[in-house]
């Protein structure tokens, strides 16, 4: 099915990569292999993603509370990092994909903090899909942190307080320069934003699935475009208005 010729494809989703250590018990295997299976799903909706030319995803991978896990976990996911670093971005780059990572990384290892900066420096000129990952990232972190940007810019009286509007704010966020998410994705049952892009979101299409993600291909990827395409979009304007915008 071509998604791209018959539908509106939005420019940005957001995706919430949920169900792979329930994937992987329901199965009888280790959580980590629910990650793995993880991998390789992002990996094959990237691509598919690229052929629909989507202009960005961003994936969250990681979230600040998810340190709170099992140390073993921890320790398997963040080995799974380097190694799907390392395994993937050779194949981002020939797809001219630019890979992006937001979130802290200072709380990383060393070794996993010199594989994404590599791997972004690999493909920072790449102009197609834009892959952002979200590792030790959370929408409260991102906005704190944005705010205290622009609190140390007034102590060095580079503004004042009435110079502080949305686009500046914006300006500050991990997803900076980048347009907001027009659909949000989160496999695995849950409805619910869980701390991610909390600024970004405040007009995306929420699209909720009871699928496991290391299940969620891409015909059930098309199924959640072709949702989003049948949404819309008001932005506090009301229907008719929207009609007459469309018919002008």
């Amino acid at each position: 099915m071509n998604v791209a010729s018959t539908i509106t494809v939005p420019n940005h989703i957001a995706i919430i990569m949920d169900g792979n250590g329930r994937w992987a018990e329901g199965k009888g295997l280790p959580r980590v292999a629910g990650h793995r299976a993880g991998v390789k799903t992002l990996r094959k909706l990237v691509e598919h993603s690229v052929k629909l030319k989507l202009n960005a995803i961003t994936a969250y991978a990681f979230s600040r509370e998810n340190w709170q896990r099992p140390d073993t976990e921890i320790k398997l996911l963040m080995d799974l990092f380097i190694s799907a670093l390392r395994s993937e971005v050779e194949d981002l780059h020939s797809n001219n994909v630019k890979l992006q990572f937001i979130g802290d990384r200072s709380a990383f290892s060393s070794k996993l903090q010199h594989s994404i900066s590599q791997s972004e420096k690999l493909t920072i000129t790449n102009s197609g899909l834009r892959l952002n990952i979200a590792a030790n990232y959370s929408g409260r972190w991102d906005i704190i942190s944005a705010l205290q940007s622009v609190a140390r810019d007034i102590e060095l009286d580079k503004m004042t307080a009435a110079d502080i509007n949305e686009t500046l704010f914006c300006d500050r966020l991990s997803l900076a320069g980048l347009i907001d998410p027009d659909l949000f994705i989160r496999t695995g049952g849950e409805q619910r934003i869980s701390n991610y892009l909390l600024w970004q979101t405040a007009y995306t299409e929420l699209y909720f699935t009871e699928t496991l993600w290391p299940d969620f291909d891409a015909e059930q990827f098309d199924l959640a475009i072709k949702w989003y395409s049948k949404r819309q979009r008001r932005f506090g304007k009301t229907p008719e208005q929207i009609e007459q915008t469309l018919k002008s």
